[in-house]
Formats: structure tokens, C-alpha cells, sequence
């Protein structure tokens, strides 16, 4: 009895030093991979233009995937795990994937870390063991509804005559939270609600966007004037698009995207104003660069990200853009 009993507690002893024991030698190079769903647009770029800014800084080595679909992801994983990085950030292309990406990460001894898209277990609630850095959507939503509602009474224009698209993407919760933002907003200054004309796109880039805009505007002719608002810049450019192929523009259309990306500057230099009004601007650079130290950090020094950061954003227009940017450090 004492044998087992000794040998029981020499086991326990192992177990607790393995346990204990550091998981990063000090002398080990930092290797960090940062996953998009969609590298082709410009937020994702810059995204990744500010982490490997980091890296510079810090002194670790970067690795960028692309991960458009949920193979994809897992093989991304494996392919970090094989070149012995340590963790990664990822943004998936499903947030549904949350229990097979933890469980992939858990197994390849990787540290997780999430940035824009919350991931959500079976039930449909967000993992909360996994570090995120997101938006908060809700509000960004707010301000976009806000902003278009501010710019329809400086024009005059009256609600029984504005359709509103509602260029969505429900099955990202980011994405309806936005667009349900935009909605309250709008509605709770009197614009109705019977006016919010819903325009599903199949992909959150500006060419599905533009597909959908299309259909709704054509089906629905009676409205003189539009307003657009989405999940991103692509998405509002996408419904723009569409309404310059109508004929409605820069004074028959108050697009307000979100993100303040490549895309929407491209916009805001034109000559001549076009139906993109404005973008609320979010900082890559807070989840590009942050996220990519907070994983440094927690793979170098043991110092845990904190659990949950949401960030917010700011209103800018043609006439203010330099300035804004430049105050949020861009």
C-alpha cells in the first residue's frame, strides 16, 4: 500500500513539473502566424501591414495565411504547427468553426488568439476562453445611422421618399449587429422602418454587394432617394455602384461604410463627390499590431491578452479625413 501510495505521489510530482514547466525556452525565436478569411481586401492588408510592423518591432517572425474556407483554416494550423510557431490570430471565414479551431489549436500546442470575428461555440455563444479583439458592432452600427440621418435632414430629404439598403450578411453576427445598429438608429429619428429595404449579398466584398443593391433598387422604383450601409466599406461601395448604374448619385445617395479602408480613401480622392458620404473609421493598426504583441507578449513573457476588446470608431467624411486619420495615428 505505501509502494502504491509513494509511487502515486512520484507520478503526481511529474505531473505537477510538467505542468509548471516554462512552454517557451527564452532562447527560442518567436514565431506567430496571423490568419485572414479574405486577403484580397484592403482592412486584411493593412491588418497585416501592422503586424508585420510589430514583428519588425519585436523581433519575431510573421506568418501570413490566407483562409478563405474552413479546410483551409485547419490545414493553416497544422501548416504553423509544422513550422513550430507558437500561436496565432485568426480571423475565420465562419465563426461556427470555434470548437474545431480551439480543439485543432489545443492539439497542436498553439496559443489563440481571435481579432474581428468572435468565435462561437454549438450553441451559438461566443467561446470566452479565447482572447478576442473585436468592434464593438452595435455602436458602429449606431454612428453609421446616425450620420446618414444627420445628412438626410442637412439636405432635406424626406423619409416617405429615401429607401435605405440594408446590404447584409446575417450569418456573421458582427454583420447583422452593425446593420441592426444602422436600423435602430435610423428609426429611432423617424425615418420608417416599412423603408429598409433588405439586400443579402453572398460574399462581404464589393462586387456581391453591388449584385444585391441592383435587385433591390430595381424592385423597388418608387423612392427618389437612397441611402446604403453594411458590414464594411466594400459592401456601401458595392450598393454606390449600383445606384450610379441608376442613375442616383452623390446627390441622390448617402452611402457611410465602416472601416475608413484603402477602398474608401480611393473614394474620398475622386474629383468629383460620389454617393459614398462618409465611413466610419476603425483602427487596423489597433488589431493588426495590437493583437500581434498581445500574442508576443503571451508567447515571450506567459502575459495573457485580457479577454475581451472592443473597439470603436469615428465618423469621416471627404472634408475631414486627413484630420481624423491622423489624430487615430494613421
Amino acid at each position: 500500500m505505501k509502494t502504491k501510495i509513494a509511487l502515486g505521489l512520484r507520478v503526481l510530482a511529474v505531473a505537477l513539473a510538467i505542468g509548471s514547466a516554462p512552454a517557451f525556452a527564452a532562447d527560442e525565436p518567436v514565431k506567430i502566424g496571423f490568419v485572414v478569411k479574405q486577403p484580397e481586401e484592403p482592412w486584411f492588408q493593412d491588418e497585416w501591414k501592422y503586424a508585420e510592423q510589430a514583428a519588425k518591432e519585436k523581433g519575431f517572425t510573421l506568418v501570413k495565411i490566407a483562409a478563405p474556407d474552413g479546410g483551409q483554416v485547419l490545414t493553416a494550423i497544422d501548416n504553423l504547427k509544422s513550422q513550430h510557431a507558437q500561436g496565432f490570430v485568426i480571423c475565420t471565414p465562419d465563426v461556427k468553426l470555434g470548437p474545431s479551431i480551439v480543439a485543432k489549436a489545443r492539439i497542436d500546442k498553439l496559443k489563440l488568439m481571435t481579432v474581428d470575428d468572435r468565435l462561437v461555440d454549438g450553441s451559438g455563444k461566443p467561446i470566452e476562453s479565447v482572447p478576442h479583439m473585436g468592434i464593438s458592432a452595435t455602436k458602429i452600427g449606431e454612428q453609421v445611422g446616425q450620420a446618414i440621418s444627420e445628412e438626410m435632414k442637412k439636405r432635406g430629404w424626406k423619409p416617405e421618399e429615401t429607401g435605405a439598403l440594408r446590404i447584409s450578411y446575417d450569418q456573421l453576427p458582427t454583420a447583422k449587429d452593425r446593420t441592426d445598429g444602422a436600423i435602430a438608429a435610423l428609426t429611432a429619428a423617424g425615418f420608417p422602418k416599412a423603408n429598409v429595404i433588405n439586400a443579402p449579398q453572398a460574399k462581404t466584398d464589393t462586387e456581391n454587394a453591388f449584385n444585391a443593391a441592383n435587385i433591390a433598387i430595381t424592385q423597388n422604383p418608387k423612392f427618389k432617394h437612397w441611402v446604403a450601409f453594411g458590414l464594411n466599406d466594400e459592401a456601401v461601395l458595392g450598393a454606390v455602384r449600383a445606384a450610379e448604374g441608376r442613375n442616383l448619385r452623390a446627390d441622390n445617395m448617402i452611402g457611410v461604410g465602416i472601416g475608413g479602408s484603402k477602398s474608401a480613401l480611393n473614394e474620398f480622392a475622386k474629383a468629383q463627390p460620389t454617393g459614398f458620404f462618409g465611413s466610419v473609421l476603425i483602427s487596423p493598426k489597433r488589431h493588426g499590431y495590437e493583437t500581434s504583441v498581445n500574442m508576443y507578449e503571451w508567447i515571450k513573457n506567459d502575459k495573457a491578452p485580457p479577454p475581451l476588446t472592443l473597439t470603436t470608431g469615428k465618423l469621416v467624411t471627404r472634408a475631414n479625413v486627413t484630420e481624423v486619420r491622423k489624430e487615430m495615428g494613421l
